[in-house]
C-alpha cells in the first residue's frame, strides 16, 4: 500500500556543475560554487511509497544484544547496464553491516523502481525480481536498525516522487539531532511515515528554498549533526555525500567500462571488479551524471575528521581498505601490541570468531605461540522467532559457538576477542572453554574498554549497561571467571596510527568525549 502526503512546495530545478578534479592527497579542497540554471517555480508534492509493514515478532536474544551492530551499508552504481545486479552483488559483500533488511532502487525509462524486503540479501532478491530493475543507475542498502523499528516501511532506500522528477536515498549513520529537527518539522506541518531518521533528509530537502537539488542537499546537510554517508539518485544523477567529520566510511571506485561505484567498503568494489580510486572526503558531495561526468563540491568542512575506530576493530571486513588503511593489517597490529603489553604463559591462542581472528593471529605471531581454531562459529544461527523458555535460551551461545575439545583439553588458552559489551557472552564463552577441558583461560581484548554509548551509527547499549562502565578490569575478570584479563589500552591503540593520524579518529565509546552532540549550539559549532 502506498501512502502519499503533501510535504512542501518546491522549485523546479536543474544543476550544471563545473567538473573539478580533486586530488587524492587533498583531504579538504577549497569550496567552489557550481553554475546554476534556475527554472520557473512550480509546486511539487512528495510521496513516500512503501508496502504494508507485515513483519514477524522476533525475540532478540540476550547474546545477540551483547555484540555491537553497525547500522547499515550503502552502494551506488552509475553508468553500467547491469547496475541493479551489480548492486545486488555489492550488497552481498556488505551483508556483515546489516542483516535485517535490504533494498535496491534502479533508474530506468519508467522512473525509479525498487525492491525492498526484510531478511538477508539472498532472501530479498531473486532472479525474477532483479529482471524488473533494468537501468544503468542504481543504489542499494543493507540495514541493521539503530534508529527506527525493524519493519518493512523502514527498509531503505527511501523513494520520494514529485511532479518533475523523483529521488531516492540510502543512508549509513545516525543523526544526533534527529528528534529536535523532527519536532521542528512537525510543528511546520510535516508528517512522517517511517520511524527512521533517514526520512528526515527528504523533509529537509523538500523544505529547502534553494533552487537546485544539489544546493538543497547542501542546505539539508548543514542542518544535520552526526554521522552520514549517503547515496542519492535524482533523475539521471548519482550523488554521494559524506558528513564533515567522516564518521562512517564511503569509497569510490570504477569498473573497466568506466562506470562509477560508491560503497561503504572496498570489499564491495572487489566483488564486482571495480578498481578502488579514493575515499569520498569528509564534507564532500560527489555528483555523477551524463552531462558533466564527475563533479565535486564541498559543504562545511571540519579541520579534523573523527573517523570511527570500530570500523577497523570490528565492523569492516578484513579484506577492506577503510580510511586509507588495510583493516587486516591494522587489526593484526592490535593483536601484536596486546601480546607485547599483556603476555602470559600459554599453550595455544584462539579467537572468538570472526572479528577476533586477525587480532588473535597477530597476538600468536608476536608471542611465538601456535594459533589454532578453538571455537567454531555457526553462520546459520542468527535470531529465533520463538524463545519459549529461559532454559532453551541458554543454549543460544552454544548454537553459535562450538568448542574444539582437541585444541582446548588440558591447555592454557589465550582467547582473543574484539570487545566486551555487557559481559554476558564472555561469561558463557569462558564456561564453555572450561567445560571443553581448558586448563586455564586468559581473555585478551583487542580494543580498549567501552564505557560510553555511540551515537554515530553503531547500535550500542546505554552507557549504564556497559560492563566496563561499572566495573574495573579485575572486577570484570572475576565476573566472567577467567584466569586473567587485559584490554588494549587507548594510548597503545593510538600507536598503531601515529601521532598525526590518531587525531583523526573518534574514541567516544572509550572516553565519553563526543565530537558532536545533540545539544551543541550553532555558536559552538562555528
Amino acid at each position: 500500500m502506498a501512502s502519499s502526503i503533501e510535504v512542501s512546495s518546491l522549485f523546479s530545478y536543474s544543476s550544471s556543475v563545473k567538473r573539478t578534479k580533486v586530488s587524492q592527497n587533498t583531504l579538504f579542497p577549497s569550496f567552489f560554487k557550481p553554475y546554476l540554471k534556475p527554472h520557473v517555480s512550480k509546486a511539487l508534492s512528495f510521496s513516500v511509497s512503501c508496502k504494508s509493514p507485515i513483519s514477524p515478532i522476533i525475540a532478540e536474544e540476550e547474546d545477540e544484544e551483547d555484540k555491537l551492530h553497525e547500522e547499515c551499508g550503502v552502494v551506488g552504481i552509475y553508468g553500467d547496464p547491469e547496475a541493479s545486479r551489480l548492486s545486488y552483488l555489492a550488497l552481498h559483500a556488505l551483508q556483515h553491516r546489516g542483516q535485517e533488511g535490504a533494498g535496491i532502487v534502479a533508474v530506468n525509462e519508467n522512473g525509479l523502481e525498487s525492491i525492498i524486503g526484510i531478511g538477508l540479501v539472498s532472501e530479498v532478491f531473486t532472479e525474477s525480481k532483479l529482471n524488473t530493475l533494468p537501468g544503468n543507475v542504481a543504489i542499494g542498502h543493507v540495514r541493521y536498525s539503530t534508529s527506527g523499528a525493524s519493519m518493512l516501511k523502514n527498509v531503505q532506500p527511501f523513494i520520494a516522487s514529485c511532479k518533475l522528477g523523483s529521488l531516492a536515498v540510502a543512508h549509513n549513520g545516525n543523526f544526533v539531532n534527529y528528534k529536535q529537527l523532527k519536532t521542528k518539522l512537525e510543528e511546520q506541518g510535516s508528517i512522517f511515515i517511517t520511524s527512521s531518521d533517514t526520512e528526515l533528509v527528504l523533509h529537509l530537502i523538500a523544505k529547502s528554498k534553494a533552487k537546485t537539488f544539489l544546493l538543497r542537499i547542501i542546505d539539508a546537510c548543514e542542518k544535520l549533526k552526526g554521522a552520514y554517508s549517503m547515496v542519492f539518485v535524482f533523475e539521471d544523477k548519482l550523488i554521494a555525500v559524506r558528513d564533515p567529520f567522516g564518521f562512517r566510511p564511503l569509497v569510490m571506485g570504477r569498473r573497466s567500462n568506466g562506470s562509477v561505484v560508491f560503497a561503504s567498503e572496498t570489499c564491495a568494489l572487489d566483488l564486482i571488479d571495480a578498481r578502488y580510486e579514493r575515499e569520498v572526503c569528509p564534507g564532500e558531495i560527489v555528483v555523477v551524471d551524463k552531462e558533466h561526468g564527475e563533479s565535486s563540491v564541498f559543504m562545511i568542512s571540519h579541520p579534523e575528521p573523527k573517523q570511527c575506530v570500530f570500523e577497523h576493530g570490528y565492523f569492516s571486513q578484513p579484506n577492506s581498505i577503510v580510511f586509507g588503511r588495510s583493516v587486516y593489517e591494522t587489526r593484526r597490529m592490535y593483536g601484536e601490541i596486546l601480546a607485547t603489553m599483556a603476555p602470559v604463559d600459554c599453550d595455544v591462542v584462539i579467537a572468538v570468531p570472526d572479528s577476533g581472528t586477525v587480532a588473535a593471529l597477530g597476538y600468536a605471531a608476536k608471542a611465538g605461540v601456535p594459533f589454532q581454531i578453538g571455537l567454531l562459529r555457526s553462520h546459520y544461527s542468527k535470531r529465533t522467532f520463538i524463545e519459549p523458555t529461559q532454559k532453551i535460551r541458554d543454549f543460544a551461545v552454544k548454537a553459535k559457538l562450538s568448542p574444539v575439545r582437541a585444541v582446548l583439553e588440558g591447555k592454557r588458552v589465550v582467547v582473543v576477542d574484539d570487545s566486551i559489551v555487557r559481559g554476558t557472552t564472555s561469561v558463557k564463552i569462558v564456561r564453555m572453554l572450561r567445560e571443553a577441558g581448558a586448563k586455564e583461560v586468559h581473555m585478551r581484548i583487542a580494543l580498549p574498554p567501552m564505557i560510553a554509548s555511540c551515537y554515530y551509527g553503531v547500535d550500542t547499549p546505554r552507557s549504564q549497561e556497559l560492563i566496563s562502565g561499572k566495573m574495573s578490569v579485575e572486577e570484570i575478570r572475576k565476573h566472567i571467571n577467567c584466569d586473567s584479563l587485559a584490554f588494549l589500552p587507548l594510548d597503545r591503540l593510538k600507536e598503531v596510527y601515529g601521532p598525526d593520524e590518531s587525531r583523526r579518529y573518534c574514541y567516544a565509546c572509550f572516553t565519553g568525549k563526543y565530537p558532536v552532540t545533540a545539544t551543541e549550539t550553532e555558536e559552538e559549532k562555528a
